[in-house]
């Protein structure tokens, strides 16, 4: 029998084109403290007929200008079929350089915790001021999931459900992809990209919207490395990230963003901010940065009333005011693709009837898996904030927290829940009006 030979060049491509599919880190899980060699950016200039100029760069940022394309898409939303055609347009495989193939060895990873819990959800929390059809909608949805709820107004920051109080209240865990949003939105507040600027990576170009509803590492260890640790940190920290994010909520805790960057044989500032290694993230946090997010930029302090009295007494009470309102668009976009076609896109088996926006996140440590999903929905009695985390072993990931996060919806919608002009929606103000802060708040709440 003839023995069938490949030649060199074949070998070449078939190995350069397994490589290029793991360059799509679609938010597979990743596994925490994996060295990686610093290598030069991968941004570069990207010259096209229909170039409009280069975009406005403010401070330190001017000398990296020139290796940010200009180049915008026309069009509006981006769809899934837009987004598979710009894979297809990318630049030749022969192309590729500096691909992390490394990224596949966590299917092998063992784990060690249970993504299970026996008895239910939330056994032993403080419901006293809690809506027990948001609350008893959430424990419908975790099911023995080990996890954790929590739904925001975010009209006015009061927490409305928080199922598994002792995790929720936990020091935080790693935000994985989640830490995307605080990085995009620093990156729009700087003007280094907008929604639809093409970044040229390692054998493809790809936009924000793409980026966020894919979960593409790479792009935002780009974005990481020309905005630099300091900028990171100062759009992360006004984002409520490292302090707490409730007002006397007994138990809450810190969480942890560092004042210095993870060593650079830990992938440094870029690892930072492609899933959040070296951050401490709790669901609280999230939950009111999201919140901030769907309002238009007022960042509450969240607020659990824990007695009848409380609940009577309720008045919001503002952190600071985050001038974010003309970058929500372009994230929303992103978010809005993460749901429709992206990472999340499980939510919509669940659930179709309702605008829904929201950002997964999977990695693990030692052994244990994170599975983040925060979101937010728009309806006319009012939208809420959704914050589901778990925590455990394989079964655990961002997507699953979506596709709960969709039974949890659909849970509502049968039970009429938007259908209803409850005390709550009926005060919510209109999309970016700030509400005025209560006397007692004090200026120094910015400080927490």
């Amino acid at each position: 029998m003839k023995k069938l030979r490949v030649g060199p060049i074949y070998f070449f491509v078939f190995i350069l084109s397994m490589s290029a599919a793991c360059a799509w880190a679609l938010d597979a899980p990743q596994t925490l403290h994996r060295s990686k060699s610093k290598t030069e950016p991968h941004v570069t200039t990207t010259r096209h007929s229909t170039t409009s100029g280069s975009a406005t760069h403010s401070g330190i940022y001017h000398s990296t200008a020139s290796r940010i394309s200009a180049t915008h898409r026309s069009g509006a939303r981006v769809t899934g079929r837009t987004a598979t055609a710009s894979r297809l347009d990318a630049t030749p495989v022969a192309h590729l350089r500096n691909v992390s193939y490394h990224r596949r060895h966590h299917y092998y990873e063992r784990f060690t915790a249970n993504s299970f819990i026996q008895g239910e959800n939330g056994a032993g929390d403080n419901t006293a001021s809690e809506d027990p059809v948001v609350r008893q909608a959430a424990i419908d949805a975790l099911g023995d999931m080990n996890g954790t709820a929590v739904v925001i107004n975010p009209a006015n920051g009061r927490i409305l459900a928080m199922v598994n109080q002792k995790l929720a209240l936990s020091p935080g865990a790693e935000p994985c992809s989640t830490i995307k949003l605080t990085v995009a939105l620093a990156a729009l507040s700087e003007s280094l990209v907008t929604s639809n600027t093409m970044v040229q990576l390692a054998g493809f170009r790809m936009d924000m919207t793409q980026a966020l509803a894919k979960s593409n590492n790479l792009y935002f260890e780009e974005l990481g490395r020309e905005l630099g640790f300091e900028r990171v940190r100062h759009y992360a920290t006004q984002f409520g990230l490292g302090e707490l994010a409730g007002y006397n909520i007994a138990g809450e805790q810190l969480g942890v963003y560092p004042d210095q960057p993870i060593p650079d044989s830990e992938g440094g500032v870029s690892r930072m901010c492609s899933f959040g290694q070296g951050v401490a993230v709790t669901p609280l946090q999230l939950g009111a940065f999201v919140a901030a997010i769907a309002n238009g930029g007022t960042l509450y302090y969240l607020q659990h009333p824990s007695t009848a009295e409380d609940v009577a007494q309720f008045q919001p009470r503002i952190k600071r005011s985050l001038d974010i309102s003309r970058y929500l668009p372009d994230l929303e976009d992103g978010m809005a693709g993460a749901v429709e076609y992206g990472t999340a896109r499980r939510l919509r088996a669940n659930f179709r009837e309702l605008p829904i926006f929201g950002k997964t996140g999977t990695c693990s440590d030692n052994g244990t898996r994170f599975g983040w999903f925060a979101a937010y929905s728009e309806s006319p009695q009012g939208g809420l904030v959704t914050v589901f985390f778990l925590e455990g072993g394989r079964a655990t990931f961002g997507p699953r927290a979506a596709e709960l996060t969709g039974a949890f919806y659909a849970d509502l919608w049968d039970h009429d829940y938007f259908g209803e002009r409850n005390q709550d929606a009926q005060s919510a103000p209109a999309r970016g009006a700030v509400a005025p802060a209560s006397p007692s708040s004090g200026s120094a709440g910015s400080q927490q």
